[in-house]
C-alpha cells in the first residue's frame, strides 16, 4: 500500500509540473526586425456595408461596399500581432491604395504583422451624419468647412467597424488580439487615434439599424480594444468633437498609447494640434513619444529620427508597448 501511495504521489507530482510547463509557455508574437517574410495580398474583401445620400441624410440612397486589403505573412505563427491602417485625404480623397499606406503595411507584413489597409466613406459618399453634426455646421462653419467636418462622422464609424471586422475574424489569420495597432496619416491619423481613444459607443451607437439598415453588416456586438496608436501628422480632433457636441470627454487612462510624428511646419494639420494632442496624454498619464520634424511641412514620410526611418521608429513604439519578442 505504501509503494502505491508513493507512486500516486509521483504521478501527482509530475502531472501538476507538466500542467505548469503548459501554463508557463510564452505565448508573446514574434516579429522580425528586418524584412523575413514574403506576403500574401488580398485585395478588395468587404468588412461592411454603408449607405450613401444624395444629399445630406435624404431617404434616397446607395449601398456602398466598404473594402479593404489584407497583407498577410506567410509564416506558420499562431498568435500573430495585427496592423489596421487608414489613409489620409483630409477625408475628401485618397484610397487604401495610396503608395504610402502600401509601403506601411508591406513593411510591417514582412515582419510579422497581419495589416489591413482601408477604404472608408469620402465627403463625396455623403454617409449618413446626425442632425445634430449638421445642425452644429450649420451655424458655426463655413459651407466648405462644414462639408470636410461632416465627412468625419462617417468615416469615423467605416473605421469603427473596420476594426471590430478584425477582432470578428482574427481566427481567421491567426491574429492575437491583445496586440492590435491602429496608424495612418494625416486624416487617417485622426482617425486611427479616435479609434485608440473613444469608447465602444462613440461613432457607433448614435444611429440604429432602423435608420440605417447597413449597421447590421458591421459586427456590432464584436468588442474591441487597441494596443498602439501610430499617428503621422494628425490630431485629436475626432475626439474632441465629442466632447464640443456631446460634453463627453474621452482622454482618460484607458487610452492606447501613442507615438506622435509631427512637421513643425505643417501647415494643413498645424503642429499645435500635435501639441495640444501630446499635452492631453500627459494629462492622463498615458505613454506616449512625441517626434517633432523640424523644419517639415505635412506628409514628410521620407524623413527620419535620429538617423531611423520612421516606419523604424514605430516598430520600435510597437515592440516596446507591446512587448513582442524581436528576431
Amino acid at each position: 500500500m505504501k509503494r502505491l501511495l508513493i507512486l500516486f504521489v509521483a504521478f501527482a507530482c509530475s502531472n501538476t509540473n507538466n500542467e505548469m510547463t503548459q501554463d508557463e509557455i510564452d505565448t508573446t508574437p514574434i516579429v522580425t526586425s528586418s524584412e523575413t517574410y514574403d506576403f500574401t495580398i488580398t485585395k478588395n474583401i468587404e468588412y461592411a456595408q454603408g449607405l450613401s445620400h444624395e444629399s445630406y441624410n435624404s431617404t434616397t440612397t446607395t449601398t456602398k461596399s466598404l473594402l479593404l486589403d489584407a497583407y498577410v505573412p506567410n509564416n506558420a505563427d499562431k498568435n500573430r500581432p495585427a496592423m489596421l491602417l487608414i489613409h489620409g485625404g483630409g477625408f475628401i480623397s485618397g484610397s487604401k491604395d495610396v503608395p504610402q499606406m502600401v509601403n506601411l503595411a508591406e513593411y510591417f507584413a514582412a515582419r510579422g504583422w497581419v495589416t489591413f489597409s482601408i477604404n472608408y466613406r469620402l465627403q463625396g459618399d455623403i454617409g449618413t451624419v446626425l442632425q445634430s453634426w449638421v445642425t452644429f455646421a450649420d451655424n458655426n462653419l463655413d459651407a466648405d468647412t462644414a462639408k470636410q467636418f461632416l465627412a468625419i462622422y462617417p468615416a469615423s464609424r467605416d473605421a469603427k467597424a473596420a476594426l471590430r471586422w478584425l477582432f470578428a475574424n482574427a481566427s481567421n489569420y491567426n491574429i492575437d488580439t491583445n496586440y492590435i495597432t491602429v496608424g495612418g496619416g494625416s486624416a487617417g491619423a485622426v482617425t486611427a487615434t479616435m479609434l485608440g481613444i473613444t469608447d465602444a459607443e462613440d461613432y457607433t451607437n448614435e444611429i440604429s439599424t432602423t435608420t440605417d439598415p447597413t449597421l447590421a453588416t458591421t459586427n456590432l456586438n464584436q468588442t474591441t480594444k487597441v494596443h498602439s496608436i501610430l499617428d503621422f501628422w494628425g490630431s485629436g480632433i475626432s475626439v474632441e468633437i465629442l466632447n464640443d457636441l456631446y460634453g463627453n470627454q474621452r482622454f482618460d487612462t484607458n487610452d492606447a498609447p501613442i507615438v506622435i510624428i509631427h512637421g513643425t511646419a505643417d501647415p494643413t494639420v498645424l503642429f499645435s494640434d500635435a501639441e495640444k494632442l501630446r499635452d492631453n496624454y500627459i494629462s492622463t498619464g498615458v505613454d506616449y513619444k512625441f517626434y517633432p520634424l523640424e523644419g517639415k511641412g505635412h506628409g514628410p514620410w521620407n524623413a527620419t529620427v535620429n538617423g531611423d526611418s520612421l516606419e523604424k521608429v514605430c516598430f520600435d513604439f510597437v515592440v516596446e508597448q507591446q512587448k513582442l519578442k524581436v528576431q
